[in-house]
């Protein structure tokens, strides 16, 4: 059995930092998720309450020692605070491909520069560091705040999964399935560069 590739990482740009999650951003990672438009499509606010948030942190915390994903709290970083979490998780060793998601952004930086930033970061280092194929990006199929997002970053729709997730209160949801490929990954670089005022924005910092 191939050994999981996924080991947390920092990755950043000039205007956002995405960090590995840690029980020390508890506070920030509610504060930030704590509004009930950020969870109106999902059927648990995971930001209701110090309890809820931070179980659902330490089963991605948990998941992350095991190298099945890295879960990322997203710092925007001349506000210098949390301001939404994002992971790369369904790591495909044999087939190469890895799914974007468990993202929310709080409202405040919602249709901003955070989006593409972090997705330009997530991409490139699934693509030219974990040397994927393919980045599968799914959301609720009635959310289509998410869904034109993703369709602006080059994502490309693939269909409705019906009742592909289940909720911890059993309820299904059908999702919406967009997709990015290695082929592809050249000319959506050159897109999401674009939208900054200039490539510096999005420049790596080392960490």
């Amino acid at each position: 059995m191939l050994q999981p590739t996924l080991k947390p990482i920092t990755l950043e740009t000039s205007l956002i930092k995405l960090e590995p999650m840690g029980l020390q951003h508890l506070n920030g990672f509610l504060s930030a998720g704590n509004h009930p438009q950020v969870w109106q499509h999902m059927p648990l606010n995971r930001c209701q309450s110090p309890e809820i948030a931070s179980a659902w942190m330490k089963e991605a915390i948990d998941e992350m020692t095991q190298g099945l994903q890295i879960a990322f709290v997203t710092i925007d970083k001349r506000a210098n605070k949390v301001i939404g979490s994002t992971r790369l998780f369904r790591c495909n060793d044999i087939d190469k491909s890895i799914e974007v998601g468990h993202t929310f952004i709080t409202p405040e930086f919602q249709r901003s520069y955070v989006n593409s930033h972090a997705k330009y970061l997530m991409l490139k280092h699934a693509f030219e560091h974990l040397k994927m194929a393919r980045v599968e990006i799914c959301t609720h199929e009635n959310n289509q705040q998410s869904r034109q997002a993703i369709a602006r970053i080059g994502g490309h729709f693939e269909g409705v999964l019906r009742k592909n997730r289940r909720a911890p209160n059993g309820d299904y949801r059908n999702s919406a399935l967009f997709s990015i490929i290695d082929d592809e990954w050249p000319q959506v670089k050159q897109h999401l560069l674009s939208t900054g005022k200039n490539q510096e924005e999005f420049s790596h910092v080392p960490s």
